[in-house]
């Protein structure tokens, strides 16, 4: 079921969507530069970071009474979303286990891994069917 989200609310998500893909790109370039190549240094530091803030602001807002749903929007869903949609699966992996669905947890948590990169590989070979 779709939550409820205000015009307000959907606004909040748009306009935290658009410093957090420019983050994203910044920081990547910037790792480009500054560390190299060799590895995605970039992504990982952003899913790391995606998903320390994703945890730290969803105990701040749940623990504050009374808290605007349209902030927690603008963070979480809108900058953080757009950042890296990892730390929602960090999140989300979490969640299942905290609720006592550990096998459920381990089967999301590897299998997005595992579909990720079959997604990639499926994905580029019927790409490659079109170029031909």
């Amino acid at each position: 079921m779709l939550q409820d989200v205000t015009l307000f609310g959907v606004l909040a998500i748009a306009i935290g969507a658009i410093p957090g893909a420019v983050s994203r790109y910044y920081l990547t370039e910037f790792c480009k530069r500054a560390i190299g190549t060799n590895f995605p240094y970039g992504t990982f530091i952003i899913n790391f970071t995606g998903c320390l803030l994703m945890g730290f602001f969803f105990t701040l807002f749940k623990g504050i009474k009374g808290f605007p749903p349209e902030i927690d929007l603008l963070v979480r869903t809108g900058f953080l979303g757009s950042y890296t949609t990892f730390s929602t699966y960090g999140y989300d992996t979490f969640t299942l286990w905290r609720n006592g669905k550990q096998g459920t947890s381990i089967f999301y948590w590897a299998g997005s891994a595992i579909l990720a990169v079959v997604g990639i590989i499926l994905g580029g070979y019927l790409g490659h069917l079109f170029v031909k």
